[in-house]
């Protein structure tokens, strides 16, 4: 018998593509998809169940079916159907809090994957200028999705030490791009005219969505010979780019703002349902955020096939034109600069 994976988010385009993945891995046997809502994308021949992982029901879907590997995708930013911020608040620290106690009591578990995110570093001015697995931020994130992956973060480690039997992999990935992304920076590239806050231009790193399927699969799987599928992990792609960087290559222009009125176009944005324009967004828009990789590759075992720049350029494809052409843009913008 092969191993029995299940997995939550997988009504999520993220979600959806690890569920086809995994079911190809000759080690296992069947694939458990659970989400609160429907998929529309095919999950294969996975069994979906139809749950919400913030009810105890959870604890029954594993032993039920007697599961021995978990990977833990529906810690996210955006909601999924209806609900605002405070849906998205409980599904991702309740729906882990439950998920982690049914964990707990399950004597057949005995893998546990999470998908963190590197915004639990913050962005401040006074940050590094790179973050290992083991820097503490400044500040610690004051609320958003930042805030969530933090106490999330925190109940994993709780259950790592009352389950040392189990092989814990917590993955804080970087802002996550592709042809196929619905992430809020996503959203934000996709804007004709981009808001800026004047006077900075923060280094920014990216991580393909294939980069993310590949290493999921990786995670979830028995360990290659000379690594280590157990530890947290931070997963981006090489090098940076500046924003303005990311500007030129879309082809779309700027409006450098004054910090608080940068702000105001988030809330507008915000009420008009244009984008998730939040707090955390405008940190990393004005301080940016890099980290280090080396225990991706020295501990895990992997080595993203998309560079930071490759990861942009692909997504920058799949949106299109920009209102200007990047090559004129980069033009002018370099003109501007020796002008000033």
């Amino acid at each position: 018998m092969g191993k029995v994976v299940l997995v939550t988010g997988a009504a999520r385009q993220l979600g959806s593509r690890f569920v086809r993945r995994v079911q190809r891995d000759p080690g296992v046997s069947r694939v458990i998809a659970v989400d609160a809502v429907p998929p529309r994308q095919r999950l294969g021949s996975a069994e979906f169940v139809q749950a919400d992982i913030r009810q105890p029901a959870i604890a029954r879907i594993l032993a039920e079916h007697a599961v021995d590997t978990v990977v833990h995708l529906a810690v996210t930013a955006t909601p999924l159907g209806g609900g605002g911020r405070t849906a998205v608040k409980e599904a991702n620290v309740i729906g882990t809090m439950q998920l982690l106690g049914a964990c707990q009591k399950s004597p057949t578990v005995r893998r546990l994957v999470v998908k963190s995110s590197t915004n639990v570093y913050g962005a401040a001015p006074r940050d590094p200028a790179v973050f290992t697995e083991t820097t503490q931020p400044k500040a610690l994130p004051g609320g958003g999705f930042a805030k969530d992956t933090v106490e999330v973060e925190g109940y994993v480690r709780g259950f790592a030490r009352r389950r040392p039997d189990v092989a814990v992999c917590m993955l804080r990935f970087a802002n996550i791009l592709g042809p196929r992304a619905d992430s809020p920076l996503a959203e934000y590239f996709s804007m004709p005219v981009l808001p800026t806050v004047l006077g900075y231009d923060p280094r920014l790193q990216f991580v393909h969505e294939d980069d993310v399927v590949d290493v999921l699969e990786l995670a979830a799987g028995e360990p290659r010979r000379g690594s280590l599928n157990s530890g947290t992990f931070n997963i981006a792609g090489d090098g940076v780019l500046l924003l303005s960087q990311c500007s030129r290559r879309l082809g779309r222009p700027t409006v450098p703002l004054l910090l608080p009125a940068v702000t105001w176009v988030g809330q507008a944005l915000r009420t008009v349902g244009m984008t998730d324009f939040s707090a955390e967004q405008i940190r990393l828009l004005t301080h940016g955020r890099v980290v280090q990789t080396t225990q991706m590759r020295d501990v895990l075992g992997f080595q993203p096939a998309y560079t930071t720049a490759e990861t942009f350029a692909d997504f920058a494809r799949s949106r299109g034109p920009g209102l200007l052409p990047p090559e004129a843009l980069g033009r002018t913008v370099d003109r501007l600069r020796g002008a000033l």
